[in-house]
């Protein structure tokens, strides 16, 4: 170094302090909503770890993606993400559902990824990219089953020790209202999900989630809160509840009617202005519970169930319960409380043993459902599924079929169901705006899968322009668009307290 005249002195050297780089990681998350609160969890131990937290690739030292190992198609999009981020030359993780699952055999078939992490690193995952960054190789994890991890009877699970994410305790010895909520938002939008549960101790057939997710947990209804106050301090209007199986909220923690008492409660917090309930099981879906979903101010009138099918013989095989019936009733149960309830529901088709007249009964139930929103999904066997084994493999191109049968029938019969809301009133929550269009979901529209609602302009007072996202309007449907609706903006029910 130069010193003064550019004279070397031990005493009088120039101290040089050098600021190391950042880290910077890419946070990648692929499947459902859930996902996206764990990465939300990962995105929060990473920042106080030192990491700049993005969901851009670009520059990253390491991606770290969160993958979805739920179906077949959603593996084959987790490699391919994983593949398209080693392109990048950043270092790559796979963490996540298909990571979990997999473990070391994904870790082998996969050498672009530098490491394969599993759910019990979660805690951990700020020092594991260090380690990646430094070079460092982690010995990927032999699958289990998480299930046994936990004891048989749910209400002893809540004092077990086993990493379940979205499900971190900072401090266990404060109370639940008062704890620090580890989650970091990776958007700004106006909309978040709030995981009430995790795992799943039903026994569905054709279903591998609970070996890896585990047994059902159920988090405190106060930790809840909290994270829902904090969730409206950062922007959120409307809590999107989610889990594997939401009717089974409570039952661990003593109180099968914990769901009923929670929805109303988190309604209530203030900036709140929706709360949606999804993954609802049929079978579980108590009347105290249809009753709450569909009088409660603030709670949105819709029923996210899970049907799968309608076919008795089929549902049996699947290991679930109901029939056509049974289903409508439901239904029925729902819309005489809220005439305008919205409904969703997933379907499979082509489950071993199926046969045409068994697809001919979920024609007649879908046909007179009408539901608002319908997925339908072929079947193809799972690794560790009972219906992997089932005889009666109904062939390929006859699932094709039938698969294409029910989408074009879905997609009709969705279309009508739209058009069923021309001339009413709906409450829209504001999700974007931008290019001087606005968009946004009515109550029977959930984020991303139910379709939305574009306001136009009217003679009504309320100028569009001056909308934001989050405000809640009053509009008027005045054309459909497939299961998307147009409204006329009528009022403003609820703005946005801090207009940007």
């Amino acid at each position: 170094m130069r010193g003064n005249g550019g004279a070397r002195s031990p005493g009088n050297l120039w101290q040089v302090s050098v600021t190391p780089s950042p880290r910077r990681v890419a946070l990648l998350t692929l499947g459902c909503a859930r996902n996206e609160v764990d990465s939300e969890e990962l995105a929060a131990r990473l920042d106080a770890g030192g990491w700049q937290v993005s969901t851009d690739a670009t520059g990253a030292d390491v991606v770290l993606v969160n993958t979805c190992g739920f179906v077949e198609k959603a593996k084959q999009d987790s490699i391919e993400t994983l593949l398209a981020a080693a392109d990048t030359g950043a270092k790559v993780v796979a963490a996540g559902c298909m990571a979990e699952r997999y473990g070391k055999e994904l870790a082998e078939s996969l050498p672009e990824a530098q490491a394969v992490l599993g759910f019990d690193d979660y805690a951990d995952i700020a020092a594991r990219l260090d380690g990646v960054l430094a070079g460092e190789r982690f010995d990927a994890h032999t699958p289990r089953d998480r299930r046994e991890l936990l004891p048989i009877t749910p209400v002893q699970r809540q004092a077990a020790r086993v990493v379940i994410p979205g499900h971190a305790t900072v401090d266990e010895h404060t109370p639940a209202h008062l704890r620090s909520v580890l989650r970091r938002r990776l958007d700004s939008g106006p909309v978040a999900s709030l995981k009430l549960a995790s795992g799943c101790d039903r026994r569905c057939s054709f279903c591998a989630i609970p070996a890896f997710r585990g047994a059902f947990v159920s988090r405190d209804p106060q930790e809840l809160l909290a994270e829902a106050e904090w969730l409206a301090g950062t922007g959120v209007r409307e809590l999107v509840l989610v889990s594997e199986n939401s009717t089974s909220y409570g039952k661990d923690l003593g109180d099968p009617r914990a769901l009923e008492k929670l929805l109303p409660q988190l309604a209530a917090v203030a900036g709140i202005v929706r709360v949606r309930a999804s993954y609802l099981q049929p079978a579980e879906t108590r009347p105290g519970l249809v009753e709450v979903i569909a009088t409660t101010p603030g709670v949105a009138a819709y029923y996210d169930l899970s049907f799968q099918h309608s076919s008795e013989p089929v549902l049996r095989r699947m290991r679930r319960f109901g029939s056509t019936e049974r289903f409508l009733e439901l239904l029925d149960a729902a819309r005489a409380l809220a005439p305008a309830a919205g409904a969703r529901s997933n379907f499979i088709v082509g489950f071993p043993g199926e046969t045409r007249q068994d697809v001919d009964e979920l024609v007649r139930f879908l046909t007179d459902a009408r539901l608002d929103a319908i997925g339908v999904f072929d079947y193809s066997d799972e690794d560790g599924t009972e219906a992997a084994g089932l005889p009666g493999k109904v062939r390929e191109e006859t699932i094709k079929r039938r698969y294409d049968r029910l989408v074009s029938l879905a997609d009709e019969l969705c279309a009508q169901r739209a058009e069923e809301r021309l001339g009413s009133l709906v409450e829209v929550l504001v999700d974007t705006v931008a290019g001087g269009e606005v968009e946004g979901r009515a109550e029977h529209q959930a984020p991303e899968v139910d379709g939305s609602t574009t306001l136009v302009s009217g003679d009504t007072g309320v100028d569009l322009e001056k909308l934001v996202p989050g405000d809640l309007v009053r509009a008027r449907v005045t054309a459909t668009e497939g299961v998307d609706l147009i409204a006329v903006p009528v009022e403003m029910i609820d703005a946005v307290a801090t207009r940007g």
